[in-house]
Order: structure tokens, then sequence, then C-alpha cells
């Protein structure tokens, strides 16, 4: 009677530890890896859109602004004012990037009708934020590294503190990555994506001295300016890069930190509850 009783006690919790989960073991590697890497192949498969289309709006830019303001117009915080443009413009387009990778990346997935491919294998609400994520900052430093060269060629600009550069880069690529995953959860349609991206994160990015030193704001924009994690991006980026910025990089970082734990949780929680991912 105890063979028989052993006997169906292993009959019975066998199929518990069979069809566990979990199985992988507490991460799920295998499958964050996959998620990560279709990202990065996603937006590596399109190229010349996605980096080199920056790099040529970059040059773009620096040359209008060139042949617009030329020589006369004075330095800006003690350098020239196209040394001053560089960094402004290279962090400019690695958020707009960044934040167009994972929002593309879900609306799409959702709008096609194809998200329950990424909802249903065993990844948690924290692998596939990962996941997302990962092809963001891959995208935003390929494009980062890009124009970076690109102003060392044609501008000589060369890079002052690659650690805060680097820091200012990833954590403005991971912030973006997550309102890009926040707007992408929350719209159902490509019009809502756009309004989204074009009323909130291009005007935010305008508007916190990619172009100007904020000193030379009004006082009342100039302390809204302090409340933008945007700012502080472009200020870090603008320290490491040309080796001045309107505010302590240290501030910056403790400022952009808390911004990147306040949208990532959200995202982690929206992914974890299947908010406007699930029918």
């Amino acid at each position: 009677m105890s063979d028989q009783s052993a006997t169906q006690s292993g009959a019975k919790s066998a199929p518990k530890s069979a069809m566990g989960v979990r199985r992988f073991g507490r991460v799920n590697w295998e499958g964050t890896r996959t998620l990560a890497l279709r990202e990065v192949r996603r937006f590596m498969n399109v190229w010349s859109q996605t980096v080199m289309a920056p790099l040529i709006n970059a040059g773009l830019l620096l040359m209008i602004f060139t042949i617009a303001i030329g020589p006369q117009r004075g330095d800006v915080m003690g350098v020239p004012f196209m040394t001053f443009l560089a960094p402004g413009i290279l962090i400019m387009t690695v958020i707009q990037n960044a934040f167009a990778n994972t929002s593309s990346s879900l609306a799409s997935a959702k709008v096609g009708g194809n998200i329950v491919d990424t909802l249903m294998p065993p990844l948690s609400a924290a692998e596939l934020l990962f996941g997302y994520l990962f092809g963001a900052v891959a995208r935003g430093l390929i494009v980062a590294t890009v124009i970076a060269a690109g102003s060392w060629i044609f501008l000589g600009v060369q890079i002052q503190n690659i650690g805060w550069m680097l820091t200012f880069v990833l954590l403005g690529s991971m912030f973006m990555g997550g309102l890009g995953m926040i707007a992408g959860i929350f719209a159902n349609k490509f019009d809502q994506l756009s309004a989204i991206s074009n009323f909130l994160v291009t005007p935010l990015s305008f508007l916190s001295g990619t172009f100007y030193s904020i000193d030379a704001l009004p006082e009342p924009l100039r302390i809204a300016s302090h409340a933008n994690p945007f700012f502080y991006i472009i200020d870090g980026v603008r320290r490491g890069m040309i080796g001045v910025s309107d505010s302590s990089p240290w501030l910056g970082l403790v400022v952009v930190l808390a911004a990147n734990v306040v949208v990532l949780s959200v995202v982690w929680r929206w992914l974890d509850k299947g908010y406007r991912l699930k029918a």
C-alpha cells in the first residue's frame, strides 16, 4: 500500500513540475535574449532609415544653422556656437530614435494584431521591459556614435569626458524607451502615437536647451526648464562632449535616474497587468 500511495503521489506531483511556468529558472535568459535581439534586428534591417537618416538630418541641421547664422554668432558658454550646438543635436536625435524604437514596435504589434506573439511566451513583465529597452538603448548608442564621429570629422568636436557622455546617453535612451513603451501601450492607432510624439516629445526636446543656454530664457521659463528631465539629459551630454553645462552633472544624474525609476515603474506595472494589451 505504501508503494502504491507513493506511486500515486508521484503521479500527481509530476505534472506540476513538468508543466511549471518557470521551468527554466527564475529568469528566462533565453527568452529575454531572443526578444532583445529581435528588437535590434528589427531596426537594423532598415539601417538606412534608423542609422543613416539621423546622421543626415543632424548634418542638415548643422549646415542650416551655419548658413543662417554664420560666423557672426558669438560664443555660447565660452565655446563656438556650432560646437555648443553639436551635443544638443546629437542627444535630441538619440532620444527621438529611442522613443520611436519602442513605441513603433508595440504600436505595430497592437495594430497588426500580433501582440499575442509577444505576450504568450513565458516572459515576466521585467523580462519584457528589458527586451524592449535593449533595442531602444542599442539604437540610441549606435546613433550617438555615428553623430559623434561626424561631429569630430566635420567640426573637430572632441569628447571631453566619455563617462558623463555615455551615462547620459544610456539613461536618456532608457528614459525615452520607457516613454515610447507607455505611448505604444496607450495608443491604439498610429495617429494617436504621432500625436504623442508631435505634441509632447518633440516640443520638450526642442525647448530644453538643445539650441541655446537656458540662461538666455526669462525667469519663469528658466525655472520650468529645471523641472524638465529632457534638459538634464541634454545638459549632461553637453558636459561630457564639450566640457560645459548649465547645471551640475551630478544633479542631472539624480534627476534623470529618478525620472527613469518613475517611467519604468509605470511600464512594468502596465506590462504586469496587461493594460491595453490583452483583449
